[in-house]
Order: C-alpha cells, then sequence, then structure tokens
C-alpha cells in the first residue's frame, strides 16, 4: 500500500463568465421567448406533416401557425424592449471619454462662465452706484 500518492484534481472547475448575467426581467422575457419559438417550430412541423399527409387537421393547423408566428415575433420584440427599458432604468456603462459626457461637461463650464460674469457685472453696477456724488 505504500507508494507516493498523487493529488486528486477536482472534477469540476469553476472559471469566470465571459459575459454578465443578462437581468432577471430580460432573462424571463427571453425563456419566454425561446418557449413560444420551440412550439411554433414544432408546431409548422406537425403543419407541414400533417400538410403532406392529406389530414383534415392540415388546414387548422395552418392556420393556428399564422397565428403562433405573430405571437412568436411578438415575444422576441418583447425582450428586445425589456431589455431597452431595463437599460434606461437601471443606467447603461458610459465610458469616461464618451462625446455625451464631454458635450455636458463644455455645457456646464459655459454655463458656469456666463454665471460669473453675470454676478461680476451685477457687482460692478452696485459699486458704481454707491461712489457717485449726489449733487
Amino acid at each position: 500500500m505504500g507508494g507516493p500518492r498523487i493529488p486528486r484534481q477536482p472534477l469540476w472547475v469553476e472559471e469566470p463568465a465571459a459575459r454578465r448575467r443578462m437581468p432577471d426581467p430580460v432573462r424571463t422575457s427571453a425563456v419566454r421567448a425561446v418557449l413560444i419559438m420551440s412550439l411554433t417550430i414544432i408546431q409548422a412541423m406537425v403543419a407541414f406533416l400533417a400538410t403532406l399527409t392529406g389530414s383534415w387537421l392540415a388546414f387548422p393547423m395552418v392556420l393556428s401557425g399564422v397565428g403562433s408566428t405573430v405571437v412568436a415575433t411578438w415575444s422576441v420584440l418583447d425582450v428586445w424592449v425589456t431589455r431597452q427599458v431595463w437599460n434606461q432604468r437601471h443606467g447603461v456603462v458610459s465610458m469616461p471619454s464618451s462625446s455625451a459626457r464631454q458635450l455636458r461637461r463644455e455645457r456646464r463650464a459655459a454655463r458656469r462662465a456666463a454665471r460669473a460674469a453675470d454676478r461680476e457685472a451685477a457687482r460692478i453696477r452696485r459699486r458704481g452706484t454707491r461712489n457717485l456724488s449726489r449733487a
């Protein structure tokens, strides 16, 4: 029983995710969209096979397939809209070199300079009227 013991490596090695996890509402709508899409594809396949066999079920299946396609398209749009709404409500990561941030900084500096010039002009006007003679 002697002999050197070889260290066992773990069966599962956890690696950090390459992308951040989707927010819960977006993930929920994405799962819903995938389920609806898969059911639509199954329904389209059944409609196709029923059409090939000449079954009476073919016509109702084709009609419901068209409706399911509309619903599936709607569900995919729901994922997109939910993602956009989440980004607007919870903010998007912006880069410090963002052009919008630079424009806001420039506008803020211009407003500050304009307010300082107005204060200076008002101060000069107030100071000038006190020293006038009352003749």
